[in-house]
């Protein structure tokens, strides 16, 4: 098993260039909707983390192949060999339920393990099945499988009754070889989900709507291949521009989206950083002496993203004065809490809301990573703290970012990554 060690300093500022990689949220549902067409998909900017080669290798057993050449991906299915993603699979990765509705549409017929529940709270796949059903598919659940067939799905009206990212991904994906003409109301707005739809566009499927609440989907009877472009990581991105402003530094990013960030970029410049940006695709963040205490309410986009909520917490550890951080979106996602306590952090939880009091000054100890932006939030923490922090289980960060370490030692900081082996000898 491996570490990340981190030395430490509340005084040493990042500084340089940094390069976001692709979303790992756009390119797990594209990599999913591959399964649509018999012909190639080839995508670019793909970030070479955990969860991208856990969904290939499913998709290697349903049949795909596929090639991976630097940060560019070429995979084509042109015959299905099974029709199931197993419960290893899946719960080493939620997002393997997006074959679910991929499956159905082309194929009329899907065994997909249940995913269960997970470490920042219950995320049910209820909204995913009903809408399927709504669409003709049937399902049985038995022995923590959901069994899937239709033989044709066709067109209809569907409104989520809460939004869903995956479940606006399932069925978008689902209704563009449905029959007739699918509406799909109260969709999730994330650019994740607007990147499947220009990527589906591209492969021959007629959608309107991109990007907004209401969707219309007329269903094609086939998709063929395409290439398409991943979106730059927006939650990456606004991961280093916190490591700027809590360093207190001065970070260049390249290959990013500012329009993705807006309310990212927002609650960081009232908390008095400065954010500039300098071209097309690229921004620039400095940390300021002060950092001022807010209030952060997470909601669905454009709202502030649940993934970031971490991240803030640790700068807000840093803010003159009191913060308050509700989390409306997932249970249980403050567990990370209990790691930065050990750091020397003051917050207190009750029920979705953490009310930090800063400013405090943070001391190096060995944690443990509880979720992937936990794993994040823990990496800036140690960032500033004085001396040596230990992070374990960082499998949870190699789900989703790629090379980290690397990354923020290119900006100064003293990190590195070890193996237990190694520590043992120290």
């Amino acid at each position: 098993m491996e570490k990340i060690r981190i030395i430490g300093s509340p005084e040493k500022p990042l500084r340089g260039k940094v390069t976001i990689s692709g979303a790992k949220n756009a390119v797990l549902p594209a990599i999913a909707a591959s399964l649509l067409t018999r012909e190639k998909v080839h995508l670019t900017n793909i970030p070479l983390v955990k969860d991208v080669f856990t969904i290939l290798t499913l998709m290697s057993e349903l049949g795909a192949e596929y090639e991976i050449n630097g940060n560019s991906l070429t995979i084509v299915t042109r015959d299905v060999i099974r029709h199931e993603a197993s419960y290893q699979l899946v719960r080493a990765m939620r997002a393997s339920i997006l074959v679910l509705g991929p499956l159905l549409a082309r194929h009329g017929q899907a065994v997909v393990a249940l995913p269960g529940g997970c470490a920042i709270g219950s995320r049910p796949i209820d909204l995913h099945l009903h809408g399927l059903e709504k669409l003709g598919a049937n399902f049985i659940l038995e022995h923590g499988y959901i069994k899937a067939e239709a033989k044709k799905l066709r067109g209809t009206v569907i409104e989520f009754e809460k939004k869903t990212v995956g479940g606006t991904e399932n069925l978008i994906m689902a209704a563009t070889l449905a029959e007739g003409e699918t509406i799909l109301k109260n969709c999730a707005q994330e650019p994740e989900v607007a990147d499947l739809c220009e990527l589906l566009i591209k492969m021959g499927a007629k959608i309107d709507g991109v990007g907004e609440e209401t969707i219309r989907i007329k269903g094609v009877s086939e998709l063929g291949g395409t290439s398409h472009d991943i979106i730059p990581d927006r939650i990456e991105a606004g991961t280093f521009l916190v490591a700027g402003a809590l360093t207190r530094g001065d970070i260049h990013l390249d290959q990013v989206r500012p329009d993705h960030m807006t309310t990212i970029i927002e609650k960081l410049r009232y908390s008095g950083a400065k954010i500039e940006e300098k071209e097309e695709g690229s921004l620039r963040v400095q940390g300021s002496e002060e950092i001022k205490p807010q209030d952060i309410v997470t909601s669905p986009y454009p709202g502030f993203p649940t993934d970031m909520q971490a991240q803030f917490m640790v700068l807000m550890t840093q803010a003159n004065g009191t913060s308050i951080i509700t989390e409306t979106i997932f249970d249980r996602r403050f567990l990370h809490v209990n790691e930065l306590l050990r750091l020397g952090a003051n917050i207190e939880v009750h029920g979705d809301k953490a009310i930090i009091k800063g400013k405090t000054p943070l001391s190096g100890a060995e944690t443990t990573a509880t979720d992937l932006r936990a794993s994040a939030c823990l990496i800036l923490a140690g960032l500033i703290a004085k001396g040596e922090t230990i992070i374990n289980d960082i499998e949870h960060l190699d789900r989703g970012y790629e090379r980290i370490e690397e990354k923020l030692k290119q900006l100064g900081a003293s990190i590195e990554r070890i193996s237990t082996e190694k520590e043992n000898k120290k």
